[in-house]
């Protein structure tokens, strides 16, 4: 029997934050959380130990399209699964590829049956069906799996995206009925997370989450957001599916977003987040910290010997200076993409186990507008 618990153990009153825990075969996650992004088995430019002991990461996410191609299923399989392979001994959730498939809208093709699509390592042709999906999810190993989704791009017709939305459920219904005939290959169960879709329309995102409440699984996921809508919308969107979703259920807000996006949902009620912003700005010469976001690579930090980050407990933030970083970066040292994504992952850690710790004790509203101000500044 899974493990797979949600328990809610406080609600903010001046606003729909929430601190829960989830409990699954590979341990325990506090909610709010964040999930690095390890696309293809690796978050980029960070080891597993530093995920563990510097970023003090709870779960990571593992990508189906990227994972299916290379390194391929036989060899996780061979390995015992992704956890295994890659020396991950806590969660890791798995993208069903849906959103890989919206960003390859050239080389691809949207079918009833599922998607034909084009690798971008060697141009072979795939069809991702909802039913091998599941199979591959199955394959990786993933403690959560995303059931098969289409993500509308922004903007959308109505008419596309009542029709995408419609396809979406239809999907989820193949997928859950996949995921109820095939066991858990290894040594621990899994659990099926559907998606909510419906592009920027309320009617159609109410909708969806009324469809995908009533699958009944034990947490359930908003897609589609974040790919180019005002982030006003996006809040106005996120608020709506929170308040049609199942509170006794863990809700996952899908690729969304800066420090402030992220404070600003967790306001609504999500519980989940990831992201590549921490590591693919950071590759690039952005840092997130406690008093605003810092471009590295500016004149103006090169005789800067401050840590980078004094407001926050991290080895890596407290150990190297601005100015030693943007030497590194400067040089194109690969050492210094690892302490800039380090940095960033680990200050996304701190800021959603710091709300946690605000909606607890209690006073999570003026932090979080405090912190929404602050976490803004160009410095």
């Amino acid at each position: 029997m899974s493990q797979f618990q949600f328990t809610l153990a406080h609600t903010d009153t001046a606003s729909s934050a929430r601190a829960g825990k989830i409990n699954t075969d590979h341990g325990e996650i506090l909610t709010p959380v964040f999930m690095p992004v390890g696309t293809v088995g690796s978050v980029k430019a960070v080891s597993q130990r530093q995920l563990k002991e510097e970023v003090r990461a709870q779960i990571i996410l593992g990508n189906t399209y990227h994972l299916y191609l290379r390194p391929s299923l036989d060899i996780l399989e061979a390995a015992g699964g992704l956890h295994r392979f890659m020396g991950w001994d806590r969660p890791i959730l798995t993208d069903s590829g849906g959103y890989q498939v919206f960003s390859l809208a050239g080389a691809r093709v949207i079918r009833e049956s599922g998607v034909m699509f084009q690798s971008h390592i060697d141009g072979s042709k795939h069809l991702f069906t909802p039913e091998l999906v599941m199979d591959i999810q199955r394959s990786i190993g993933g403690d959560i799996i995303m059931a098969f989704d289409e993500c509308p791009p922004y903007p959308s017709e109505y008419k596309y995206a009542k029709e995408s939305m419609e396809l979406t459920h239809r999907w989820l219904d193949r997928c859950v009925k996949r995921f109820n005939e095939t066991p858990a290959k290894y040594d621990y169960d899994q659990s099926l997370f559907p998606i909510v879709q419906g592009g920027t329309y309320e009617d159609l995102r109410a909708a969806s989450c009324d469809y995908i409440t009533s699958v009944n699984a034990v947490g359930n996921a908003i897609g589609g957001l974040s790919v180019g809508e005002p982030e006003a919308m996006m809040y106005d969107l996120c608020s709506l599916c929170c308040s049609r979703l199942p509170a006794d259920k863990p809700r996952y807000l899908m690729g969304v977003g800066t420090p402030w996006n992220i404070l600003e949902c967790i306001s609504r009620g999500v519980d989940m987040f990831d992201c590549v912003m921490p590591t693919r700005n950071g590759r690039n010469a952005m840092l997130f910290t406690t008093e605003g976001v810092i471009n590295i690579d500016n004149k103006k930090w090169e005789k800067d010997f401050s840590p980078l980050d004094t407001g926050f407990e991290s080895p890596v933030s407290n150990y190297y200076s601005k100015a030693y970083l943007r030497h590194l970066i400067k040089s194109k040292e690969i050492l210094g993409l690892t302490i800039a994504s380090v940095h960033n992952l680990a200050f996304y850690v701190h800021l959603v186990t710091e709300a946690r710790q605000r909606i607890l004790s209690g006073d999570f509203a003026g932090w979080q507008k405090e912190q929404s101000v602050r976490l803004r500044t160009r410095l």
